[in-house]
């Protein structure tokens, strides 16, 4: 490694890219999900991180939040680094903890303390257990702040459905507390019924969810783009995932005072009750994309709002056009990730890869400063035939995001 300061090897790489810096990959292993396969990382290396670990089935993006998996999880397990080469890299936290302004710019700093959002594909075999991430009045509690999240299904990673392409929101209109506080109850007598108390949704490629807080939720099996609040709180509701995986207790308590784990009205309340029990669920939280502009206006390229209406994130898809060069500008730092074609982005080779090894560079993720993005970057398609398709992960307040309506 280098001995550089941490100050020296960012003021590097901002230099080297213009104000904008590539980023390493950052896989995450979870213990109680089976990959997809879809994540473009080699098959021998799922387990890359040990069989004990669980396979390898998120890949984090612009992450400044360690993952929270238990005992074995590494020091930097779920940070993103800065990449200068082999020999100089330092984690995005790192840095922003060093450059804050230099990167975000004085005002994202000054309102939101920072960089308080990253981004995720999360690509799992099976449906995910009925779970909930705390708001931040119940995460306080243990010391954490609450997790909004969205989600958004870029086709070029779902090329497969894989077992359950179905994700149960909520719970039906009509259902008592004292229903769902029963399930919790049957936790040790196989499949809880959970699921018997909520509706599924069929997913659909380009398109997307809003998930507030206290929402229970279920994700089926496509493989999600899902930029989220920097946090890594939940608690799992369902006892038994597809007849095969049983959820052991203390995934309903991880984020939970010790004091309250069997207190099922302390854990009741942890719903958002009334957002759960909706009757207009989809109307309120199914997002489909948004033109980012004046469609008009864009030659060479069409750019969509998909996350949007959060107070804590948002993101779009940017697609340029074969052979096509354009200067795009953005009202914010953004994380990108690129999932389709290959070209050029400001001073840097450009390509969604098809197959990775673990611990191998690529050249599909970046960072753009506040300063980079206002200015303008110039991305050129190289191809002749493809597309070039960039996802784009934008922390709060950008003002160009549209509302709900």
């Amino acid at each position: 490694m280098s001995e550089k300061s941490v100050r020296q090897i960012t003021t590097q790489a901002l230099e080297q890219g213009g104000g904008v810096v590539r980023l390493t990959p950052t896989w995450v292993p979870r213990s109680f999900c089976v990959p997809g396969r879809r994540l473009r990382l080699h098959p021998k290396d799922l387990y890359a991180l040990g069989a004990n670990r669980g396979g390898i089935d998120e890949r984090w993006f612009a992450s400044t939040t360690k993952a929270d998996n238990g005992p074995l999880t590494a020091p930097d397990e779920g940070l993103s680094y800065i990449y200068v080469n082999d020999k100089e890299k330092v984690t995005l936290a790192d840095a922003l903890a060093e450059m804050p302004a230099d990167i975000l710019g004085q005002e994202a700093v000054d309102k939101y303390g920072g960089w308080v959002m990253y981004s995720k594909f999360f690509d799992n075999m099976y449906p995910l257990p009925h779970h909930l991430h705390q708001s931040d009045e119940v995460a306080a509690r243990v010391g954490r702040v609450g997790k909004p999240e969205a989600y958004y299904f870029p086709p070029q990673y779902n090329f497969a459905n894989d077992t359950f392409p179905y994700t149960f929101f909520g719970i039906e209109p009509g259902t008592t507390k004292e229903q769902v506080k029963d399930c919790l109850k049957r936790w040790n007598e196989g499949d809880n019924g959970i699921l018997g108390l909520s509706k599924a949704y069929r997913l659909q490629v380009g398109t997307g969810w809003d998930v507030p807080p206290g929402i229970l939720h279920a994700p089926g099996t496509f493989c999600t783009y899902e930029p989220q609040r920097a946090s890594d709180v939940f608690s799992m509701w369902q006892s038994l995932i597809a007849d095969y995986q049983l959820v052991d207790w203390s995934m309903v308590v991880k984020d939970v005072p010790p004091e309250y784990h069997h207190d099922y009205d302390y854990l009741l309340g942890m719903l958002d009750w009334e957002a759960n029990v909706d009757p207009n669920f989809k109307d309120n939280h199914f997002c489909e994309p948004k033109p980012a502009g004046d469609q008009a206006a864009m030659q060479g390229y069409h750019e969509n709002w998909v996350v949007y209406g959060s107070d804590f994130f948002s993101a779009k898809e940017l697609t340029v056009y074969p052979g096509s060069t354009v200067t795009i500008r953005d009202a914010g730092a953004y994380g990108l990730i690129c999932v389709q074609g290959y070209g050029r982005f400001g001073k840097f080779p450009i390509s969604a890869p098809s197959m990775i090894r673990y611990g191998e560079m690529t050249e599909d993720e970046f960072f753009v400063t506040r300063q980079a993005a206002a200015d303008g970057v110039t991305i050129s398609n190289l191809s002749s035939t493809e597309p070039l398709v960039i996802l784009k992960h934008f922390n709060p307040g950008n003002p160009e995001m549209p509302r709900r309506s």
